[in-house]
């Protein structure tokens, strides 16, 4: 096994943040796992897949997607989710959650990547009803995660004319990370298209059936460590989270049955992982169980952020400091994603 173990007095500032006295210590070590959650903005592979509405992304279409500039996108994405922990643990991220992935084909390319070829990666996924084609995955190192089950819950919507709304799937995985028990949520959930309020209804009911799957796993096993994480298409604030999820921004506020969503508070001041009309939102976020933040053995939650590089942002223009995308107005700028991949560490005691 490959272990990120650190020294804490390596870490003694940064580790100050943690609600955890304890590790304020010169001699103990700590091993740290990394999650990070990143919407790739439209990876998809050149062919034309006669199932999904994919034909703009093929090398005859509309954005003229050849196969160089998909070898420059799995690049790109590559070497972002290489350097997005690598500061802190000295290596790639533990466990990736993906959404906007054509299929699996585009995730084996990503992991087959130079970048990641020796990290040992493996995969979860599966196709979803979208009508675009675009699904979520979770990639793991096989050395840090042993996944037991894996669920593709499907979320039933309908649109103003009654007819289902076809979105994609919000992928369960419960596995061993470490030899503790954990569930790992990856959603992606409908769109602002239309406008936020009209589409609302949508998030809401995406809320809703997320809240039925943590429900159901934490009644089977109380103890289990659950994180969801997404690209929401809202923010840490919105009802979706507040009044549905009841997600707590505070940790003082967090009791036995609450979700811990550290999101809030960076999107409170000002933090965001998308720009749209220069307001910024945050609608890439992690949440999880009360029992990630308790003063115990095992994973306990360290810290999240929004991996914001400046080789991730747009250079000069309009949109100078958004994330650099790789189609703007229909243009291809060959960049990255429209979205910042966002992290948490967990820590725990090595004894």
């Amino acid at each position: 096994m490959i272990e990120n173990k650190v020294k804490i007095s390596a870490l003694i500032l940064l580790f100050t943040n943690l609600a955890v006295n304890e590790l304020i210590c010169q001699s103990k070590d700590y091993l740290v796992t990394s999650i990070v959650f990143y919407n790739v903005e439209n990876l998809y592979d050149t062919k034309n897949d006669t199932l999904v509405f994919d034909d703009d992304r093929t090398p005859g279409g509309k954005y003229k997607w050849t196969k160089e500039r998909y070898k420059s996108k799995i690049e790109r994405i590559a070497t972002t989710l290489s350097n997005t922990t690598t500061s802190t643990t000295g290596s790639s991220p533990d466990i990736i959650g993906l959404a906007e992935i054509e299929n699996i084909n585009v995730v084996r390319d990503l992991i087959n990547h130079p970048k990641l070829q020796t990290l040992d990666y493996g995969i979860i996924h599966q196709d979803s009803p979208d009508e675009r084609g675009i699904d979520v995955a979770l990639i793991y190192k096989k050395d840090r995660f042993i996944p037991n089950e894996s669920v593709f819950r499907k979320l039933i919507i309908y649109n103003e004319e009654g007819y289902r709304d076809y979105t994609r799937d919000q992928l369960v995985v419960d596995g061993y990370l470490d030899s503790e028990l954990f569930c790992f949520i990856v959603n992606h959930w409908p769109s602002r298209s239309g406008g936020e309020q009209r589409s609302k209804p949508f998030r809401e009911a995406a809320a809703r059936l997320n809240k039925k799957i943590i429900d159901s796993v934490t009644w089977k096993n109380p103890e289990i460590k659950l994180i969801s994480m997404g690209d929401f298409n809202d923010d840490p604030t919105d009802d979706s989270f507040k009044k549905i999820l009841r997600t707590k921004g505070n940790r003082e506020e967090l009791e036995n049955e609450n979700l811990y969503n550290p999101m809030e508070k960076l999107y409170k001041i000002g933090i965001g992982s998308l720009a749209y009309r220069d307001k910024w939102s945050l609608f890439d976020q992690f949440f999880f169980t009360e029992n990630l933040t308790r003063n115990q053995t095992g994973y306990q939650f360290w810290k999240a952020g929004v991996f914001n590089a400046d080789y991730l942002k747009t250079k000069t223009g309009k949109y100078k400091g958004y994330p650099w995308r790789s189609y703007a107005a229909g243009a291809y700028t060959a960049g990255y994603s429209d979205h910042f991949p966002v992290y948490i560490y967990l820590v725990k005691e090595v004894k």
